[in-house]
């Protein structure tokens, strides 16, 4: 028997085609480009927090603290009113998220990527022309609306969209532009930071991915599945014509999207009450709470957000510490670069518990070279070589993060999830997500002046938990089909007593 809530079983083989057409290439690139937007907006409020005129103008309290004579080197930046002008955007992607997953269902993914990328402008706009504090958690707020809406809709997208044969590498693509958004605004950061209005310009500049985003996603149509749910099949079979290619049979795809459609229709269920129920409980657990609370907590975002204060804090320049978290944006390219190649030759977990004990060893380094070069009192400036260290041991944290946790939120969630469920189940994790990353952001920066050196053992050790969970309880999901994913649960050592013996009548 099949568990109930799963998809109607069918031969993988008959619709698991690995072809790779230009077709599918362009939309998925138009896809990941939401994720230059989120990446932008990470990789810029860090060299902006520390730009003295910025800090002059909004945070005058955080730049007198900075000319300290002697400053305690970890709590320069300790200010509730400054974080919040960071994670402000995540309260509001967090409401959003709440939305964005009947947004998705009514108007598909395609739209809601749309509504995004245009509620992201003028966001840009209004921190751009900002003139006040108020102005500017105003602009973060629209920016976090964008970023809810297009961070449920793309990844959807790109799963339903990529032959399954190949959906880690396409489903990769999210996270590498976040990368690129990450990069380019950390240059922007190092060309800007000494001009006196630089800081409006590389606020101001996030106009630029959310055009190029908004405008590609004009020349794309809706994922088939979607359209199948929207009742518009023969759009959808032309979509599938489009992207496998003219000379495969798209019959059985498309005659598994109807199937699951219809049944997920028939059950007249809420789809919020549905994700409790018991047969659902592996979805619940990995994909909407899991991986997405374990994704903010391995440290990532605190260390994006916050790279240059953090080299700053640890004695480099302002000019090296931009200039270092350049660096670190290059190595995460080129991990996910890795990732690319990796991820449905090696399959997940290999990846996720190998940088698991990676990120974990580099954690302890920064700590243990901290801890001997800064004092217990954080009033020491370590030398340009230990800074150095703490510069290599970052970029093997991040390298680890890129080829595993990075991908893998995006990715593993909207495989494990089925139609009926999809976008809800999305919804719930882009929440959770948010929800975790206002609470990074929020608290890094306090937790930095506190526990000091500790702030990295802390990390290290939310990276071994997600590391053991990994490990015993995610399942292999490479290569298979998403409306055959419930054989994963049924071969699991643990899930399949969730999955067992229910009807395959409420499939979907």
């Amino acid at each position: 028997m099949v568990a109930e809530g799963f998809s109607v079983d069918m031969p993988a083989t008959s619709i698991n085609n690995g072809k790779i057409t230009l077709s599918v290439v362009i939309t998925c690139i138009v896809a990941a480009s939401c994720g230059l937007i989120y990446g932008y907006d990470i990789g810029i409020s860090g060299g902006v927090t520390t730009m003295p005129t910025f800090l002059g103008r909004f945070f005058p309290s955080v730049l007198k603290k900075a000319a300290a004579t002697k400053p305690n080197i970890y709590c320069v930046f300790d200010s509730q009113l400054l974080t919040t002008f960071t994670s402000s955007l995540y309260l509001a992607g967090m409401v959003a998220s709440l939305v964005a997953g009947r947004i998705v269902k009514i108007l598909g993914r395609r739209n809601v990527m749309l509504l995004g990328g245009s509620t992201f402008l003028v966001g840009s706009a209004l921190n751009g022309a900002a003139v006040n504090v108020a102005m500017l958690i105003l602009g973060r707020i629209m920016l976090g609306f964008g970023l809810g809406f297009t961070n449920q809709a793309a990844p959807i997208y790109l799963s339903e969209v990529a032959p399954p044969k190949w959906r880690g590498a396409f489903g990769t693509g999210f996270q590498f532009f976040i990368g690129i958004g990450v990069l380019a605004a950390s240059c922007i950061n190092l060309a800007a930071a000494k001009h006196p209005n630089g800081w409006r310009f590389c606020l101001g500049l996030a106009i630029v991915p959310a055009a190029i985003m908004t405008f590609g996603a004009l020349f794309i149509s809706d994922s088939p599945s979607s359209l199948v749910q929207r009742n518009k099949l023969e759009q959808a079979k032309k979509a599938l014509i489009s992207i496998r290619g003219k000379d495969t049979d798209i019959e059985p795809e498309l005659e598994l999207l109807i199937k699951n459609s219809e049944i997920a229709k028939a059950s007249n269920e809420e789809p919020f009450m549905t994700i409790f129920q018991r047969q659902y409980r592996p979805q619940l657990v990995i994909g909407m709470i899991a991986i997405p609370f374990f994704h903010q907590m391995s440290g990532i975002n605190a260390v994006a957000f916050y790279a240059p204060v953090l080299f700053e804090s640890v004695g480099m320049g302002n000019d090296s510490a931009l200039f270092a978290t350049i660096i670190l944006g290059m190595v995460n390219i080129l991990s996910i670069l890795v990732s690319t190649f990796a991820i449905d030759r090696c399959g997940r977990r290999f990846l996720l518990i190998e940088a698991g004990i990676q990120m974990i060893i580099t954690e302890v380094g920064v700590a243990i070279v901290l801890a001997l070069t800064t004092g217990t009192d954080g009033t020491k400036r370590i030398s340009k070589g230990y800074a150095i260290l703490v510069l290599v041991f970052m970029c093997f944290y991040a390298a680890g993060f890129a080829w595993s946790w990075g991908p893998m939120n995006w990715l593993i969630p909207i495989e494990i999830f089925p139609m009926k469920i999809r976008p809800t189940g999305q919804s719930v994790g882009i929440f959770v997500n948010f929800a975790a990353t206002f609470l990074v952001s929020q608290t890094f920066l306090t937790m930095l002046c506190h526990f000091k050196y500790g702030t990295f053992l802390f990390y290290g050790g939310w990276i071994m938990i997600m590391t053991i969970f990994a490990a015993l309880l995610l399942p292999e999901t490479k290569g298979l089909p998403l409306e055959s994913m419930h054989t994963v649960w049924q071969n699991h050592w643990y899930w399949r007593r969730f999955v067992q013996g229910y009807s395959i009548m409420n499939a979907g």
